[in-house]
């Protein structure tokens, strides 16, 4: 028999993703197009803001690819599916009935959902003595140092007006769901520069979601030394090439061999066991 707090969790996750409303999604119409059709789209599209009229059009849901977040939903506050949603839940639960220590992070948040999840299951099980930390930059990734990083040649994730959500749309999100309060803290900046010095002092869910090598390596590196043991590693972008070479390297380079798990085609997790 689910409890008060499964079906709480159940619903949010499916109100984070959309799914519960998926009956059609509502797709604003792209007019700013490649090509010849550019300059006839930004016309159109000029007139249209200055009225204050969006066009939209209806699409049927993508509920199989949502399941598994193999799409980008229009209005959620999450891309992530609702496998590694569960996924959170599981190693989040975990950590809590193991009593192991620390707080929670997500490195790389997009409109914050994920992160709004974890504190949706603090909120769940009456916990008030652990934070939800959010470390992004607020502005999309950075272009690629391949001087630094060569992994991350050719990537182009910096060019996404998509990816940059402001820490003021991440924060309205949270008040959406009435978790916006003190257990959750805002670590704005470029990675390299804020982690070092956050005032973290103890984690027990460690979530990557940085997509490329240098935003993955540039967590992992002040990150993990605070991970309690019995703490989970969660890599949403385990698929992409620079990615997986990041945590591969972090691995090697530590004598890290914990059971890296699959989580759905695209994310993984390991939980520290020395």
């Amino acid at each position: 028999m689910p409890t008060a707090s499964d079906l709480y969790l159940d619903l949010l996750k499916r109100c984070l993703t959309r799914l519960i409303f998926a009956e059609e999604d509502y797709v604003e119409v792209v007019l700013d197009r490649p090509g010849w059709q550019r300059w006839p789209g930004r016309a159109v599209e000029a007139v249209t803001r200055k009225v204050g009229v969006r066009l939209i059009h209806a699409e049927p849901p993508a509920t199989a690819d949502r399941l598994i977040g193999r799409d980008w939903p229009q209005h959620g506050e999450t891309m992530v599916g609702l496998a590694r949603l569960d996924n959170i839940q599981m190693c989040v639960e975990q950590v809590l009935a193991d009593d192991v220590p620390g707080d929670l992070i997500e490195t790389g948040v997009w409109r914050g959902g994920a992160s709004i999840f974890m504190r949706g299951i603090l909120a769940a099980h009456g916990v008030a003595d652990r934070r939800v930390w959010l470390a992004d930059s607020f502005a999309g990734l950075p272009p690629p140092d391949v001087t630094l990083h060569p992994a991350d040649e050719g990537l182009t994730f910096h060019e996404s007006d998509t990816l940059a959500v402001g820490v003021d749309e991440v924060k309205a999100n949270f008040e959406r769901y009435g978790l916006l309060d003190d257990q959750v803290r805002f670590l704005p900046g470029w990675f390299s520069e804020t982690l070092p010095e956050a005032p973290v002092e103890q984690l027990a869910v460690l979530r990557l979601d940085g997509d490329m090598y240098g935003s993955t390596i540039d967590a992992l590196e002040p990150l993990y030394p605070k991970l309690s043991v019995g703490g989970y590693v969660i890599v949403d972008d385990y698929h992409i090439d620079p990615c997986r070479k990041a945590v591969e390297d972090y691995r090697a380079a530590h004598g890290i061999d914990d059971e890296i798990v699959m989580i759905d085609r695209n994310a993984a997790y390991w939980r520290r066991s020395s």
